[in-house]
């Protein structure tokens, strides 16, 4: 089977488990990243070891056609943040590999809310690329456990690990997962967390001030200092009786800061500025 494949490294070693399944690749699409969470360099390596054409921009029809032309028989999907057109004109098989337990945590970024809520179980999903975002059959699914204390980075790995078992068995067993393919029941979309769910709240116990931290990341939440608010990349927290209002600042020391909340303490360890336009989008 010819392949193309669209996404960045995140999700670059499903595209290294149909390689190693037999799979030829001819094309390989990408997307613009920050490189500081997100990067694409070792897609573009991928691209240059196996002397692929790469394409830094959104895919469209002329790109399917290109493929079909090369005689691709499916477009692989992981991490890949445009909308496919329609494919069904040009190639025989479009499928996507999504970070969540379809038909639920439908959505861009669905990690941040399976952490807030919490889960015990996540899973990643293989689907039949549809005209809706996440819609599509679904031919496998990977789970596996979440702990008590799950944090996004942890997610990350695991979602990596899961979604190279999925692929290397899709891979292994596309025509019978993609002839038995099942529709999606009706299910649930998550749009990107947002600032207000970002937002440490000190009037609450440490655990779920400690919750959004985990979840956020190297992502960063944000958090109420003084007159402000900062974005926050590392914080630590401790459940101890005091007689402060949840917020106060009690305790620093360098950068490092410690402030009240409900039942304990929680210490801004690694925080920074937000800039002026980012806190008048979050209001006062």
């Amino acid at each position: 089977m010819r392949f193309a494949f669209a996404g960045f490294d995140r999700g670059i070693g499903v595209f290294d488990m149909f390689v190693q399944s037999g799979w030829e690749p001819v094309a390989l699409f990408t997307i613009p990243v920050d490189n500081k969470v997100d990067f694409h360099d070792v897609t573009a390596e991928r691209a240059e070891h196996y002397q692929l054409p790469l394409k830094l921009s959104r895919i469209r029809d002329d790109d399917l056609r290109m493929l079909q032309a090369m005689q691709c028989d499916a477009l692989i999907v992981s991490g890949y943040a445009w909308k496919i057109p329609d494919w069904t004109r040009s190639l025989p098989y479009a499928i996507n590999f999504h970070p969540s337990p379809l038909p639920e945590g439908r959505g861009p970024y669905p990690q941040i809310q399976a952490l807030l809520e919490p889960r015990l179980e996540w899973a990643a999903t293989c689907h039949r690329i549809a005209a809706e975002f996440d819609t599509g059959d679904v031919l496998d699914t990977e789970r596996f456990p979440l702990s008590h204390d799950e944090s996004h980075e942890m997610l990350e790995l695991k979602l990596q690990m899961a979604m190279h078992r999925l692929a290397s068995r899709v891979a292994i067993d596309f025509h019978r997962l993609w002839d038995e393919r099942s529709p999606q029941s009706p299910g649930s979309y998550w749009p990107r967390a947002s600032d207000a769910q970002r937002t440490l709240d000190f009037n609450q116990p440490v655990a779920d001030v400690m919750r959004v931290v985990r979840a956020c990341g190297l992502l960063e939440c944000f958090a109420p200092l003084r007159t402000t608010q900062v974005s926050v990349r590392r914080a630590e927290g401790w459940v101890e009786a005091h007689t402060y209002q949840p917020g106060d600042i009690v305790h620093e020391y360098r950068r490092r800061i410690v402030i009240a909340a409900q039942d304990g303490f929680i210490a801004l360890i690694e925080w920074s500025p937000l800039p002026l336009m980012v806190r008048a989008q979050m209001g006062p």
